[in-house]
């Protein structure tokens, strides 16, 4: 039985938080499409370049949905999340995942949140 979208976003979220690029990369189809604030990326290679600079800035996470929507291979995913830097600074965000899943893996991921939350550089919000 394939992976509801619930199961494998809990999955690709601890995946995030570990910040192993290939496991999180395992998550997704190697044609799958991620949308995030910025704009979308195609493909492992791109999609790559969005978690290799997350890790890069926030090395720690943790991330815990709040609420889900779901209906079949969709899902709607609430959550809630703490971006760490490499001060120890814990920063909370919010946000929404619409994903769809085709055997067990991503198949597309729309990440919605409010890029206001990130601190700029020099640790300003």
């Amino acid at each position: 039985m394939p992976a509801t979208p619930r199961e494998v976003s809990e999955s690709y979220w601890r995946a995030e938080e570990s910040r192993d690029i290939a496991r999180i990369l395992s998550h997704f189809h190697e044609d799958a499409v991620f949308h995030p604030v910025s704009g979308p990326l195609h493909g492992h290679a791109e999609i790559r370049t969005f978690y290799d600079a997350m890790g890069d800035t926030f090395p720690g996470l943790e991330v815990t949905i709040t609420h889900e929507i779901g209906s079949g291979d969709e899902a709607c995913l609430e959550w809630e999340a703490v971006l760490i830097d490499h001060d120890g600074a814990r920063i909370p965000i919010r946000g929404v995942n619409v994903v769809r899943v085709r055997d067990g893996r991503f198949d597309s991921v729309r990440a919605y949140f409010d890029p206001t939350q990130f601190p700029t550089p020099g640790g300003r919000r």
